[in-house]
C-alpha cells in the first residue's frame, strides 16, 4: 500500500513539473525596454542564469557591453569593434529574451529579400499579431549592416544619447543567422513592438543588431509563443528609482534604426 501510494506521489509531481513548466512557447525576458531605454545598464541576470529559461534569443550585456545572440544554446557577444566573443557564464545582462527555439513554420525567401520582404513574409505567414514570434534565418547575405554599442560608464547616459555616435559595420557576401522576435504591440514600454534582430556570421566573427540586410538564399523558420515571463531585477535600487510612466516610443524609433 505504501509503494502504491509512494509511486502516485511521484507520478503526481512529474505531471506538476510538467503543467508548470513555463519554457516551452515562452519568451522569457529579464527587465524592461523602457528600463534600458532610460539608461540601466547595470546587469541583474548571469548568462547561466539565462540559459535556464531558452536557447535562443538577444539582449546586452552589463554595462551596456555590446549586443547578445543566444543561438543553439550558446550566448555570445559583438562588442564594439564589430567582433564577436564568448562571454563567462557569470557574465550579466540588464535585458535579454529568450525562448527554447522549437520552429513551427518554415519559409524559403527568395534572392534580394530584405528586412521589409522579411517583415511582409512572416506576418503573411502569421498573421496573428498578437503574439509573440521567435524568428531565426540562416543564409547567405548578400550584405548585411548592423551596430554595435560601446561599454558605458556610471552616471550612464540614456541609451538614445549612447546610439548616437554608434559604431556600423557594413558586411557583404557573408553566411550567417539572423535571431529576434517579431512581438505583439501590447508589450510598448517592456520590449521592442515589432521586428527586433540581430545577426552572427557562420565563422563566429562578426555581427550586431541589424539594420539592414538582403539575402541571397536563405531559409526563415517561426516559433510561435503564446507565453510570456517577465523577470524584475530584485537586488540593489532595481527599478525603483525609475519613472517608467513617460512614453519613449520615439527614443525606441531611434535606438532601434
Amino acid at each position: 500500500m505504501r509503494k502504491n501510494v509512494l509511486f502516485v506521489l511521484i507520478v503526481l509531481a512529474v505531471l506538476c513539473s510538467s503543467c508548470f513548466s513555463t519554457n516551452r512557447n515562452t519568451v522569457t525576458q529579464t527587465s524592461t525596454i523602457d528600463a534600458l531605454l532610460a539608461g540601466v545598464y547595470d546587469g541583474n541576470m548571469t548568462c547561466r542564469q539565462l540559459l535556464k529559461h531558452g536557447d535562443f534569443g538577444l539582449g546586452t550585456f552589463d554595462h551596456l557591453d555590446g549586443e547578445m545572440i543566444v543561438l543553439n544554446g550558446k550566448v555570445y557577444q559583438i562588442k564594439a569593434d564589430g567582433k564577436v566573443y564568448a562571454p563567462s557564464e557569470t557574465m550579466t545582462t540588464p535585458f535579454a529574451a529568450v525562448c527554447e527555439f522549437k520552429p513551427d513554420r518554415s519559409l524559403p525567401l527568395e534572392r534580394g529579400a530584405d528586412y521589409k520582404a522579411l517583415k511582409a513574409h512572416v506576418n503573411n505567414v502569421i498573421p496573428n499579431q498578437n503574439v509573440f514570434c521567435a524568428i531565426k534565418i540562416t543564409g547567405i547575405f548578400k550584405n548585411v549592416k548592423t551596430r554595435s554599442v560601446p561599454r558605458q560608464q556610471k552616471p550612464y547616459q540614456p541609451l538614445v544619447e549612447v546610439t548616437k555616435n554608434q559604431p556600423v559595420f557594413d558586411m557583404e557576401n557573408i553566411s550567417g543567422t539572423i535571431v529576434g522576435f517579431r512581438c505583439p504591440p501590447f508589450v510598448k514600454g517592456i520590449n521592442v513592438p515589432g521586428y527586433h534582430l540581430h545577426f552572427i556570421s557562420d565563422d563566429r566573427r562578426k555581427g550586431g543588431h541589424i539594420l539592414a540586410f538582403e539575402l541571397i538564399s536563405g531559409v526563415c523558420q517561426m516559433d510561435i509563443c503564446n507565453q510570456f515571463l517577465l523577470i524584475l531585477p530584485e537586488k540593489g535600487e532595481g527599478l525603483g528609482h525609475l519613472d517608467l510612466s513617460k512614453d519613449r516610443s520615439t527614443e525606441l524609433e531611434h535606438v532601434e534604426q
